[in-house]
C-alpha cells in the first residue's frame, strides 16, 4: 500500500478491541495515516458503530472510499453474543448493575430452541433506552443516564440466523446473522423474557460484516504500525 493508494481510497478491516470506542478505533488510524501521508484534510470514516463493551470487526474507509460507507452499513452483520440468563439489567448488558434476577431451573436446551423460533425472519424489536438513537435531539442513552423516562419506538429488523453454539451455567452462546439496525443487546433481553426469566448481554463479538471477516482485520494500533512501517518507509 502506497501512499497514493491510501488517498485514492482504501477499505480497512478492522479488529477493534475491548472497551475501545469506534470513535477512537477511527481516531488512531487517521492519525497515524495523516503523519504517513501528509494529508491533514484525509477523509476517514466507519461504516457502522460496535459498543465499547463489543469486540469485532469495524470498517474503516479512507479517501474517496468514504462514499462508498452507506454501501458497507446495508450488509448483513454477524455477530457470537453471550447472554446470561436469569438477571436483566437497565442497559440490557454490562454497562448498569443488575436490576432484577429470575428463576432459570426451567430452562434447558429443548425451551430454549422452542423460544428461538420466533426470533427469526423479521421481528418487531424495541431498541435499549441506552443507545445512541436521538430523542427531541439528543441521544437516548444521555437522557437515560439522567434519569429521564424514555419511550422507544419498536422497528423491523430481520434475523437471517440464529444458532445455539452452547448453554451451560445459565450462560447461552448464540451465533446472529442480521439486518442492519439490530440490537443485539435487545435481543438477549426478549429472549430472556420469552423464556419466562431475564436475560442480558455479556458479551458480544461481530465476526462479518458481508463477506468481510474479523479474522483478516488488523487492530487499530497494528494498523498504525503497519502505516509507519510499511508506507512511511516505502
Amino acid at each position: 500500500m502506497t501512499v497514493e493508494d491510501i488517498v485514492s481510497g482504501q477499505v480497512l478491516l478492522v479488529d477493534k478491541p475491548l472497551e475501545w470506542t469506534s470513535y477512537q478505533a477511527v481516531a488512531k488510524i487517521k492519525y497515524a495515516l495523516q503523519k504517513v501521508t501528509g494529508k491533514k484534510k484525509l477523509k476517514v470514516g466507519h461504516a457502522g458503530t460496535l459498543d465499547p463493551l463489543a469486540t469485532g470487526l469495524l470498517i474503516i474507509c479512507v479517501g474517496k472510499k468514504t462514499k462508498e460507507i452507506s454501501n458497507f452499513m446495508g450488509l448483513p452483520k454477524e455477530y457470537v453474543a453471550h447472554v446470561k440468563l436469569g438477571a436483566t439489567t437497565p442497559s440490557y448488558d454490562l454497562e448498569s448493575p443488575i436490576d432484577a434476577e429470575f428463576p432459570t431451573d426451567h430452562i434447558n436446551l429443548k425451551t430454549i430452541e422452542e423460544a428461538l423460533k420466533a426470533f427469526t425472519g423479521e421481528i418487531s424489536q424495541v431498541p435499549p433506552i441506552f443507545s445512541a438513537i436521538k430523542k427531541d435531539g439528543v441521544r437516548a442513552y444521555e437522557k437515560a443516564r439522567a434519569g429521564e423516562e424514555i419511550i422507544m419506538a419498536p422497528r423491523q429488523v430481520v434475523i437471517h440466523e440464529l444458532e445455539i453454539l452452547s448453554y451451560t451455567h445459565q450462560l447461552l452462546e448464540l451465533r446472529v446473522l442480521c439486518s442492519k439496525g439490530t440490537y443485539i443487546r435487545s435481543l438477549a433481553h426478549d429472549i430472556g423474557k420469552a423464556l419466562n426469566s431475564g436475560g442480558h448481554l455479556v458479551g458480544l463479538r461481530r465476526t462479518k460484516i458481508g463477506p468481510y471477516e474479523a479474522s483478516n482485520g488488523k487492530g487499530p494500533n497494528e494498523w498504525a504500525q503497519y502505516f509507519f512501517d510499511e508506507v512511511a518507509s516505502a
